[in-house]
């Protein structure tokens, strides 16, 4: 018996023992690269669905055996190897250490998603282990959330990080949203009778960020110390998330919150409006600092000397340009322009009229410049004749039609009362050009002179957008379009044949009775006074819109003869569109010492 017990003793000895040899077998065979012949655990399934995204893997190195047999060991080892393993990690470290990696300028380094068959630690901690690049050719990009940006026309997300801009006063903007957070869970941290000290915390949180943001309008007006209380109402926040809240009273403050967001973003807007029209409407500071020191430096010493040129004031043989202004800079601006591309600056005579308030500054200004040969001469239209006249400058009208998408805005620029006093003023011309202040002439204006209007009084370019049997539906057919001032060329001689001046007056007086409005009443007169009386001038003549549409075509820009600064935003305001105000401040006279002493250059 004691043989046969001992006999079977050894017999589970060998067994053992035959296990413990099988086992080591195992990871031996994986070491030794025999396992590559067999399609086992990781191998790629040939059934296995495709991925559409190409995945860029680099030749295999001796570390990529050593990390699939450390998985396949980590799986499948007894627990007894745990020590071999340790050792196998340790050799194959110091093994991965030795090899170096070249990498192309190109290639860019992502972290490989996770598999299915985790890391070893050995693996993980090693920082030298070239990791796989993905690149997914049917994405856009990854957003600020970390998802991918889809590749379509009109992405958002790509359209984001294609003109993404640094936000301006991020962390005064970081600041109002944690503020809103908190005061929407305050009130219900506030009721539970156990967190008044944490109440306590937060409410002081809030009041000091109210008192910062209360002082505090820009990033570069906060204190040093910001960002230490802004950490603090963050962790307050988040201490708040954890507690059971009432959803009704968080979505409540957020309403109240929005609120007073949506009133606050109204008042804003009615305020722009009203600041906008105020500057649009009013004088800015440099220009009235200009003309008042014109004003009081003509009457230091009043002694101008104009009357030798009176001659050539009335002499139809020469080019008369006649301009109705109270803005020095802009006629300065107009005339400059006209006379630097004009073939023959000897033949121009340019008649500038103004008001009362403006003629004395006027005056000095264009005694004081000169224009290569062309003359200048200034006169008060109040004072014309001995008669009470008063000055009114050329009428925009702001015209809308259409609804919705297809809505759309021009402004139509027509002559004004004064304009009508042509023939009584110059009463020796035949014929003369009518420029708006808001121009800037880019081009010889001598071909005007010598062209032929078929027996039409005022030659000026149309604005086929706008018809005129929209603005007066039973005197014209559906074809005529509207024309604009700006640029005109005025016959006189048939002007006074046909008496326009009478007729203008006359059909004023009728449309005031019906309109009620003096400016619709012009609008009305001037059209039906010069109906059938326009010769349309090509459109490269001029160029209207600089003064409210930003999407003009520069090459039209840059052809045009004339450029019509017409709309609310005139070049010589800050509101004037940047790149059409070059055009204009390039004729701007910047050697003048009274532009400089009023600040007008900058």
């Amino acid at each position: 018996m004691a043989y046969a017990g001992k006999k079977r003793w050894k017999g589970l000895v060998v067994g053992v023992l035959g296990l413990v040899l099988l086992s080591m077998l195992v990871p031996l065979l994986f070491l030794l690269g025999i396992h590559n012949g067999f399609q086992g655990y990781g191998s790629e399934q040939p059934n296995s669905p495709t991925h559409t995204t190409p995945i860029i893997i680099k030749e295999s190195t001796e570390e990529d055996h050593v990390k699939h047999v450390e998985d396949i060991v980590k799986h499948f080892a007894p627990p007894i190897f745990k020590d071999l393993l340790k050792n196998i990690s340790h050799n194959a470290e110091n093994k991965t250490n030795e090899v170096t990696l070249q990498k192309t300028e190109q290639e860019k380094e992502f972290r490989a998603p996770p598999q299915h068959v985790p890391l070893s630690p050995s693996i993980i901690n090693n920082s030298k282990v070239e990791k796989v690049e993905m690149i997914d050719y049917a994405k856009g990009g990854i957003d600020e959330s970390g998802k991918t940006c889809q590749v379509k026309f009109g992405s958002y997300c790509l359209w984001r990080q294609e003109h993404k801009e640094d936000m301006k006063d991020f962390m005064v903007k970081k600041l109002k949203d944690s503020l809103f957070v908190a005061r929407a869970y305050f009130p219900t941290i506030a009721k539970l009778p156990s967190q008044r000290k944490f109440s306590s915390e937060m409410k002081q949180n809030i009041q000091e960020l109210e008192k910062v943001l209360s002082e505090s309008t820009t990033d570069a007006d906060l204190p040093s110390q910001i960002a230490k209380k802004l950490e603090r109402m963050q962790a307050v926040i988040a201490k708040a998330k954890t507690f059971p809240v009432e959803c009704h009273n968080v979505d409540k403050k957020l309403r109240q919150i929005f609120d007073m967001t949506a009133d606050e973003a109204h008042f804003h807007m009615k305020q722009s409006v009203f600041l906008y029209q105020l500057a649009v409407q009013t004088m800015p500071k440099s220009l009235h600092c200009l003309s008042m020191r014109l004003t009081v430096e003509f009457f230091r010493d009043p002694v101008y000397d104009m009357e030798s040129l009176a001659s050539k004031y009335n002499d139809p043989a020469l080019q008369h340009y006649v301009i109705f202004s109270t803005n020095v800079l802009a006629s300065s601006v107009v005339i400059n322009s006209t006379v630097m591309h004009a073939k023959e600056s000897g033949k121009l005579v340019f008649h500038v009229l103004t008001d009362q308030q403006n003629y004395f500054a006027l005056k000095l200004w264009f005694y004081r410049n000169t224009y290569k040969e062309a003359i200048v001469q200034v006169l008060n239209l109040e004072e014309i004749d001995n008669r009470k006249l008063f000055l009114s400058l050329p009428v925009e009208f702001r015209v809308s039609f259409g609804i919705g998408a297809e809505a759309r805005t021009e402004y139509l620029s027509i002559f004004s009362h004064s304009h009508y006093l042509l023939p009584e003023i110059f009463q020796k011309l035949e014929k003369v050009v009518v420029l708006d202040e808001d121009v800037v002439v880019q081009q010889d204006l001598s071909a005007l002179w010598s062209l032929n209007m078929e027996g039409k009084v005022n030659a000026a370019v149309q604005l086929c957008s706008v018809k005129l049997s929209n603005l007066l539906k039973s005197s014209f057919d559906k074809t005529s379009c509207a024309w604009m001032s700006g640029l005109n060329v005025i016959d006189l001689v048939k002007w006074r044949e046909l008496d326009l001046t009478e007729t203008y007056r006359r059909f004023v007086n009728e449309a005031s009775t019906q309109e009620g409005q003096n400016e619709a009443a012009a609008l009305h007169a001037s059209l039906l006074t010069f109906k059938d009386l326009i010769y349309p001038l090509d459109s490269v003549w001029a160029l209207s819109g600089l003064g409210n549409d930003y999407n003009i075509d520069m090459s039209a820009v840059t052809k045009a003869a004339v450029l019509h600064y017409n709309g609310k935003m005139k070049p010589w305001l800050d509101l004037g569109i940047p790149k059409y105000k070059v055009f204009w401040k390039r004729f701007l006279n910047r050697e003048d010492q009274f532009l400089t002493d009023c600040n007008v250059n900058s």
